[in-house]
């Protein structure tokens, strides 16, 4: 928090002396949409289409996903002079309310995504056996007298995208009235694709032969399994932050693929898989195969550089629950 602050004050004095000499926007365009993470970067994107009136920024392009980022001085004179920010809004976006109130600029748009689902937002899940992680231990549950976090993951469920995409193209055509007719109808053809999507992972999960399926990593496709009435283990939740398990949540994960007799172990893109490894190797088969799934939140400039989407990353997503589920 200290370096967040220390941050702020140097991009507030930055933003000043840009105040002073006037801001000039890099390019033509008459507005700036700046967003946190890849996901809402593409759906943007694909509502404004080839609109040469906004630009749009993505801060998370290193590589470095949503629990660790911490916004640069630069970052935050981006955020500063944009005329639309749209974030997720959960516990790793704490930094944001200080931000916005060092911008000091009332005509920016702010769309925080969590509050635009409402009662759509699901709180964090600790699941059976699953790694409890400092955060918990420390914080406790509700039956304790203490407020959940809210699920942040929310661009890993199809009937997500498809509300928020909405909710951005309006929030697009108030900015920019002039072209809201072209937004709007790139937004519903775009939401089309999305629906396309959607009724193929319905397809997948109705006519699966298990409903379950164990992750050897962390898991933060809660929003995507109760859209389709999944069930799963995991070692640790979406949000954890712990790399290594313990021997009993090890042990656990092992007992439920034995049981269960599962196939195939998932681990996420940005993981070594060696936890997934441990279970299979410590399972009494050891012939498990190991899948990777899609958190969509670790993307760097040379994934969009080769044609990165978020449609076609939930597209792998679905071939991998396709295989998982048999």
């Amino acid at each position: 928090m200290k370096k967040i602050i220390l941050l702020i004050l140097a991009a507030a004095f930055v933003f000043s002396m840009v105040s002073c000499t006037g801001f000039e926007k890099k390019s033509s365009a008459k507005f700036t949409v700046v967003t946190t993470i890849f996901p809402q970067y593409d759906w943007v994107r694909e509502i404004v289409g080839e609109s040469s009136d906004i630009d749009i920024v993505l801060l998370q392009k290193n590589g470095v996903d949503l629990h660790s980022y911490q916004p640069k001085a630069k970052d935050i004179v981006t955020i500063s002079s944009c005329d639309m920010f749209v974030y997720i809004g959960g516990e790793s976006d704490e930094w944001v309310d200080s931000v916005l109130e060092t911008a000091n600029n009332k005509k920016m748009k702010v769309v925080n995504l969590l509050e635009c689902l409402g009662d759509d937002a699901k709180d964090e899940e600790l699941k059976e056996g699953m790694e409890a992680g400092e955060e918990h231990e420390e914080d406790g549950d509700e039956d304790h007298g203490h407020e959940s976090e809210k699920d942040e993951h929310i661009w890993l469920s199809l009937k997500n995208a498809k509300k928020l995409c909405n909710i951005l193209k309006d929030r697009i055509s108030e900015m920019d009235p002039d072209n809201s007719g072209v937004y709007s109808e790139n937004c519903a053809k775009y939401v089309e694709k999305i629906e396309t999507l959607d009724n193929k992972f319905k397809e997948a999960a109705s006519s699966a032969k298990t409903k379950t399926v164990l992750f050897g990593d962390r898991f933060p496709f809660r929003y995507l399994f109760d859209d389709y009435g999944l069930d799963y283990f995991a070692a640790f939740s979406g949000c954890s932050a712990e790399s290594e398990a313990s021997i009993p949540t090890v042990a656990f994960l092992v007992k439920k693929t034995e049981e269960l007799g599962l196939k195939f172990i998932v681990k996420l893109e940005d993981s070594n898989g060696k936890i997934a490894s441990t279970i299979k190797d410590s399972s009494a088969s050891k012939d498990q195969e190991i899948l990777t799934m899609y958190s969509i939140q670790a993307v760097t400039s040379s994934d969009i550089s080769n044609g990165i989407t978020y449609l076609g990353e939930m597209e792998k997503n679905l071939e991998t629950l396709k295989k998982a589920l048999g």
